[in-house]
């Protein structure tokens, strides 16, 4: 299987990708902790349906010390006691954001409250835009039918 269009080959999609791996790297200075972003992404990812970016972040996350018993269980997060209340707060919302089509009035005070009470407002603004970020990354890999499996841990740097 061959990806429709590389997204690294021309200069536009290579600039395009820049400007989103840029957005990547701050937040990851916002202070939300690396495993919650690991956990958003995956979960995020699932949603999606989006191979390329549970290959990267699954393999990423147990490079990191992220345990199989917790990457297993991602899906399945509410009926899992392996993750801490900030984490499911983190997962709710990021289930929410990335549904947003799915709920009319979008993501409901209940879920933003929650988050808010584990987040302070720059972990807070990390979590909005790491949901939204995985979210554009996942909907660019499904478009272009990237293929999943060869990604090797730290290949993007």
């Amino acid at each position: 299987m061959e990806a429709r269009l590389n997204m690294l080959a021309t200069p536009v999609a290579g600039k395009l990708v820049k400007h989103f791996v840029a957005a990547g790297k701050a937040i990851e200075e916002t202070g939300l902790p690396a495993a919650t972003q690991e956990l958003v992404k995956i979960r995020a990812s699932q949603i999606n349906g989006c191979g390329f970016c549970l290959d990267m972040h699954t393999k990423e996350a147990a490079h990191a010390g992220e345990t199989a018993q917790r990457l297993n269980l991602i899906a399945t997060w509410r009926e899992a006691k392996v993750f801490t209340e900030a984490e499911r707060a983190a997962l709710e919302l990021t289930e929410q954001g990335t549904r947003i089509a799915d709920a009319a009035g979008g993501v409901p005070d209940e879920v933003w409250e929650n988050a808010a009470k584990h987040y302070d407002e720059d972990q807070l603004t990390g979590l909005v835009g790491l949901i939204a970020l995985i979210n554009t990354f996942n909907r660019l890999n499904v478009i272009v039918r990237q293929p999943a499996g060869d990604y090797q841990v730290g290949m993007f740097g």
